[in-house]
């Protein structure tokens, strides 16, 4: 089990500790940023047979939050995403093997080229440096957010949140487990010690100049504060308001599927459905259907006029209905003029994260993956595909929705930078 919380009381303590953790972070980076393949993918392995090995104590942990969380009156999709289990920590381990097996991105080779004088350019991939993490609730986060910073050359500053402390302590000693039987420095991944939110202020700071980026894993309120008081770069993860768009030449039994499994696999998920589009023309039985079979489910499903028409278990949906991030069983639906029409009410509603139309036709397709301006779009498949893990990174760190250099799944590439390299053979310039 971890040990018990150190106490640390007054702003200036949590300063000095922070200023302490980013120094030590900036000297593992260089570390880092020089070390081979084999031995940062040792540590991922080790690191994940260490995990399994102390699931039952993470498992402890975690319960210990849960409890608390409880306590607190925390219920639902929140509570949800702070639960572990056996299968999720397996899942964790998994995702450390499966970072181990993916190739270095560090040194890679992006483009090469010869310039007339004969000089030799090419652009190579480098690690940002130190990578600050903030997040809420998950704790797997701290597992994920570890392993890509140090699978891309970074050291990592994690910043848990409060309501699964206990649980990220956990998954942490197993981290640095890792980290010493590989022979890297335990200050690669450092677990902010302490509950007090003016660490978060802290790294906001930049920490004296030793974090490079920030990346907020979290509610609008955390996203929103981060953007607001950082003095980094920032990845930014906005919220996942999240669109189907079902068209009038959909497959229904494929779109109820989709619908259902987008909205209602896990509601807390970032990728989770929040809005139903479907096309007006679309046959009577699609509407139907669709908003049956999540009424059904036990979604609540908030619709206009037409929509409720529909069932009268339907709820009037309010003006902000669309635009909102429910992260529960709840569903804002309405029916659309076409693909026109959902384009439309995406562009307007929408939070640039995740959408999918659900059609047999391409050029409609076409339209909605060219058209619409989130970081991923999908066709005939389900928004909870918005995930690192399934797009074959390992996992992520979350889902960039800005248009600066990381968008959609962040993962190792997403973790690195570049630099020229030139070679010459005297070349002076005229």
């Amino acid at each position: 089990m971890t040990a018990p919380l150190k106490a640390i009381d007054t702003t200036a303590s949590v300063t000095d500790l922070m200023q302490d953790i980013g120094r030590k972070a900036r000297a593992a980076a260089h570390v880092l940023a020089l070390a081979p393949a084999p031995q940062k993918d040792a540590a991922l392995r080790a690191m994940a047979k260490a995990i399994r090995a102390v699931s039952a104590d993470i498992i402890a942990a975690n319960e210990a939050d849960v409890a608390e969380a409880k306590a607190a009156g925390i219920t639902g999709s929140f509570l949800d995403r702070l639960i572990l289990n056996d299968a999720r920590i397996a899942g964790m381990a998994e995702g450390l093997d499966v970072v181990a097996a993916l190739d270095d991105p560090v040194g890679a080779v992006l483009s090469q080229w010869t310039r007339p004088n004969g000089m030799a350019i090419e652009r190579v991939r480098t690690p940002i440096g130190v990578i600050g993490v903030i997040y809420e609730s998950r704790p797997n986060v701290t597992a994920d957010a570890g392993a890509l910073c140090l699978k891309a050359g970074n050291a990592a500053i994690l910043r848990g949140g409060s309501d699964s402390h206990r649980s990220s302590r956990a998954i942490h000693a197993a981290m640095l487990e890792g980290l010493r039987k590989a022979g890297l420095p335990e200050d690669a991944i450092q677990l902010v010690p302490v509950r007090d939110r003016a660490a978060v202020g802290e790294m906001l700071k930049g920490l004296n100049g030793n974090i490079d980026v920030i990346v907020p894993r979290g509610g609008k309120s955390l996203v929103a504060r981060v953007q607001d008081e950082a003095r980094v770069p920032v990845f930014a993860h906005l919220e996942g308001v999240n669109h189907i768009y079902v068209d009038k030449n959909a497959k229904l039994d494929m779109a109820k599927d989709i619908v259902l499994n987008a909205k209602m696999r896990r509601t807390g998920v970032c990728g989770a459905a929040e809005t139903l589009l479907i096309d007006q023309s679309a046959p009577a039985a699609t509407a139907k259907t669709l908003v049956t079979a999540l009424l059904d489910a036990g979604c609540e499903v908030r619709g206009d006029a037409l929509v409720q028409a529909i069932d009268k278990r339907v709820k009037a949906a309010e003006a902000d209905d669309f635009g909102k991030e429910f992260l529960d069983a709840i569903i804002a639906a309405t029916m659309v003029d076409g693909i026109d029409g959902a384009l439309k009410h995406i562009a307007q509603h929408g939070s640039h994260h995740t959408d999918a139309i659900v059609t047999e036709d391409a050029s409609a397709a076409e339209r909605f993956l060219n058209e619409v301006d989130s970081a991923i779009v999908l066709h005939n498949a389900s928004t909870q595909f918005a995930d690192g893990g399934e797009f074959g990174f390992g996992a992520e760190i979350g889902i960039a929705t800005g248009r600066m250099h990381a968008r959609g799944p962040v993962g190792v590439e997403q973790l690195t930078s570049f630099k020229y390299r030139v070679r010459g053979t005297g070349q002076t310039r005229p």
